[in-house]
């Protein structure tokens, strides 16, 4: 949902850049995994050292680059199968990055086995939630439904920490959030097994 409200503004304000960067012979997929690793290096460097608003703001400076990338694939006439795929799968390793980066955190200089393993509860059910749509639309329908798709959890989690980060905010609103999240995720995979369901069985009759 988040994604598609904030696509024409988050379009008009990257485009200048999209263009600038293909000026210089630099390809979407470039942007792609530079943009990924510049994610995975602020959450497995600063998040494990406790250093939550660096952390946050290397994490933001490079998850931008996921809107230029597409960006630029359109104006060069590149936007393709192959280009979605490394897409998807990058935010994967993203998300995968951020949350285990927190759970290292809290498994070691953070003691608190509690939110590491919270960290990882999350993780598991954000990628639940991505399968179940790949794999909806691998067999021929449709899962584009649910609360906490890819942009609500990612703005969710980083928000959360970079404020905790930056006005030393008790654990427990991360907590909280991590909780709402796993919740959140959770109803999202049955809506989308509920729309997959409902779909098969039209398809039966």
């Amino acid at each position: 949902m988040l994604n598609r409200i904030a696509r024409a503004t988050v379009t008009r304000l990257f485009t200048p850049i999209a263009r600038g960067l293909l000026r210089l012979g630099i390809s979407a997929d470039a942007v792609t995994i530079v943009g990924t690793l510049g994610v995975c290096a602020g959450a497995l460097v600063f998040y494990p050292r406790g250093e939550f608003l660096v952390g946050t703001l290397v994490i933001t400076a490079f998850v931008f680059s996921d809107n230029v990338d597409g960006i630029m694939a359109r104006l060069a006439g590149t936007t393709g199968s192959w280009g979605a795929f490394l897409d998807s799968v990058l935010d994967r390793v993203g998300d995968a990055a951020i949350f285990i980066g927190l759970a290292l955190w809290f498994a070691g200089g953070g003691d608190n086995l509690r939110l590491a393993t919270l960290c990882l509860v999350c993780l598991a059910l954000g990628a639940i939630v991505s399968y179940a749509k790949a794999r909806a639309e691998g067999l021929g329908f449709t899962a584009d439904v649910g609360l906490a798709e890819h942009a609500e959890r990612l703005v969710a989690v980083l928000v959360t920490t970079g404020l905790v980060g930056w006005f030393d905010l008790p654990l427990a609103v991360l907590e909280t959030v991590l909780w709402l999240l796993a919740a959140a995720s959770l109803w999202t995979v049955a809506q989308r097994m509920r729309a997959v369901r409902a779909q098969a069985t039209v398809e039966q009759t």
